[in-house]
């Protein structure tokens, strides 16, 4: 072997990284599975999203319902939520939102490596946040909403993210009412109160 070249190591699977924005882990990268369309909600989306729940994180029990690169759910718990249970299809990226959570000590965190209605067809108890950003390329807003309302999920004050196209129109129950809504580049985010 010539003497300049290193024993080949075993590769390990890509991962990308995303930055964490505020709270105790402000300014901490995380990995995350590199997965044709996995679009992880940008920094400055980011941002505005957290600065409307700023008062509602502190103990809050949340839900990242199209969980992806986890970072809403990272997001959440580095800034005092007590709980967030992250659902998410992909078994990769299921595994390295663990690790990440293991890396960060996250407590209140548990991962669910399911489709979303499967999750959501378990009763559950309300949360006090939830966070609806599917894939884009499958229409999955109404059958979410929907089965979020049919498991339990929504209860009485319960705050409901959702993240889609701005060409997109979203169905939800006419008992919530529309708190915030932003528009950016081809991005449309809405604040709902049940």
């Amino acid at each position: 072997m010539p003497r300049n070249r290193r024993p080949s190591s075993p590769a390990s699977p890509p991962v990308s990284q995303l930055r964490i924005i505020g709270g105790r882990w402000r300014g901490r990268k995380v990995a995350f599975a590199p997965i044709e369309g996995l679009r992880p909600t940008g920094d400055r989306l980011r941002e505005t999203l957290f600065n409307w729940l700023q008062f509602h994180l502190p103990g809050a029990r949340c839900l990242d319902l199209f969980a992806g690169s986890g970072a809403l759910g990272l997001e959440a718990l580095s800034r005092g939520a007590a709980q967030v249970d992250f659902v998410e299809l992909n078994r990769g990226a299921a595994q390295i939102l663990r690790q990440q959570l293991d890396v960060l000590e996250a407590e209140g965190a548990q991962v669910h490596n399911c489709p979303a209605e499967v999750f959501l067809s378990q009763p559950a108890a309300p949360f006090d946040v939830i966070f609806v950003d599917p894939p884009f390329a499958n229409d999955l807003w109404t059958t979410a909403l929907a089965g979020l309302m049919e498991a339990g999920c929504v209860g009485e004050d319960t705050l409901i993210y959702v993240e889609s196209p701005r060409n997109i129109q979203i169905t939800v129950p006419a008992s919530w009412q529309l708190e915030k809504e932003k528009q950016a580049g081809q991005v449309c985010m809405r604040l709902f109160r049940a």
